[in-house]
Formats: C-alpha cells, structure tokens, sequence
C-alpha cells in the first residue's frame, strides 16, 4: 500500500476517542497521561503487556561465562543491574573495587548505589542512549567487557563490539516475556499504545485471533511500527511525530483532530 493510501486508510478509520489503553505499568507519579485524560476527558488505562523474569542460576552456569573473568560491565537499564546484582548474591560473588562500569544514562548510574558504593568505583556513563554509550568505550579498548542484557535487545552495542575488535561476551540475564491478559478478552478501547515490538507480540501471544476493527494503533519508535504493519495492523498514530516527541503527544495532536465537533 502506498504512504497516500495508508493515510487515507488512516483518516478514514478517525474516530472519536473516550478510552486509551497503554500497555506499560501506571506511573508512580503524575504524568502527561493524567493531564491528557483531564483536557479531553478520555479515559485511561494502563496495563504492562510484558514483564521481565530472571534466568536462575542453573541456567545461567549453562552459558559458561564467569563474571570475574571481567573487568567491565554494560548497563543498558535499571533491570540490567537488579538482575544482575541478584545473579552475584545467589552465586556468592562479591565485585572486585578495581571492576569498571560503564552505565547508558546517569540515571542508571546513580541507581548502582542501591548495590555498591559509587564514590569508590570506576563507573563511566553516556549521556542517555547507547551511541553516547559507545564513545565512552574508545578510552577503554583493553578491558574486558561483559553485557548482561535480556533475551531480547537492541543490536547496537554488540554490534559496535564486535566490528571494532573488542573483547566481550553477553550474559542473558533475564527474559522479556508477554503477560497473561486474559482479562482484556472482552475489553474494547479506542487506542491502545505500544513501546515495543514486545508488545505487539504479547497482544497476539493472549489473543491470536485479534481482530482490530475500530481499534486505533499507537506505536512509540520505527521497530514498534513495523511490528505493528508485519502483523497486518493499521498503525493510526506513530510517534515521535516531528510535531509530537512523545506518545502523549502524539495521541493528543490524534485527539484534537478525532474529537473536534
């Protein structure tokens, strides 16, 4: 299908919206979701469509890699460290002071001193994504690096490891798995807003028979968006959108236009 005929497909299917689902945990604090749902008086909820479970150890001896046999870790996420510092406590393994880390955002690096005292440690950070990550590591090319990560992950940084002669080695840690949304079987919204290719997955893992019919489809990324087209979806909302960098965004320039009278 053409970008012309998409669109057209898109504006057709606009309809007024009154329910959004978002398929991530609800936020602790206020968010932009909260506002949104009070401008347009829509509803919203929040159900996560996948959760992450740790490889136990057993499993984890399988991948016969020893974690002091390395002199740096990379830490994409905040679930990257709880998994990993709980593999060290059940293995009895106790991080030499001499160990470096090298952490995607300071927001990650500041959650390392739920485990270790960071003022004593080398720890290196990118400024919030994992090309930033990467320039970090050129100062560095004689460590030994050790990527703990999901069974699901981005390419980038092994990528990058491997094409500039570096020594590693990844550790899967912890899976990504769909949640059970049994529940949600006869449950209609008018958008339902999506991350992760994850997601799209889980959606069809509950419900394989899905139907979309008037259902508008959000989708956060490019990856996102094609998981969204290879499963036959309409994707009716895409973000960022050069107007919108958020989902929120997004739906709201969605909403405005849906929902004018």
């Amino acid at each position: 299908m053409t970008e012309q005929a998409t669109s057209a497909v898109v504006k057709d299917r606009m309809k007024k919206v009154s329910s959004i689902l978002v398929s991530q945990p609800k936020p602790a604090s206020h968010s932009p979701y909260a506002k949104l749902a009070e401008k347009y008086g829509v509803q919203v909820d929040f159900r996560p469509f996948i959760h992450v479970e740790p490889v136990d150890v057993r499993e984890f001896r399988r991948q016969k890699i020893y974690i002091l046999d390395y002199s740096a870790i990379i830490f994409t996420s905040r679930n990257a460290v709880d998994h990993f510092f709980n593999l060290c406590k059940a293995l009895k393994i106790e991080m030499p002071p001499e160990m470096k880390y090298f952490c995607i955002s300071e927001q990650t690096a500041n959650y390392l001193q739920k485990y270790i005292t960071i003022r004593k440690r080398k720890i290196f950070v990118g400024k919030r994504t994992a090309t930033d990550l990467l320039q970090t590591f050129k100062k560095h090319k004689k460590e030994k690096f050790l990527y703990p990560c999901s069974n699901i992950r981005r390419n980038d940084i092994p990528n990058y490891l491997k094409k500039n002669g570096y020594t590693y080695s990844e550790a899967v840690i912890y899976r990504t798995v769909s949640s059970d949304l049994s529940d949600l079987a006869d449950v209609n919204y008018d958008i339902i807003a999506f991350f992760s290719p994850s997601g799209i997955q889980s959606l069809f893992d509950n419900f394989p028979d899905f139907k979309q019919n008037n259902t508008r489809i959000a989708a956060f990324g490019p990856t996102t968006a094609k998981a969204v087209r290879d499963h036959s979806l309409v994707l009716d909302i895409q973000a960022p959108h050069p107007d919108a960098p958020s989902m929120t965004g997004a739906i709201e320039l969605y909403i405005k236009e849906a929902n004018e009278e």
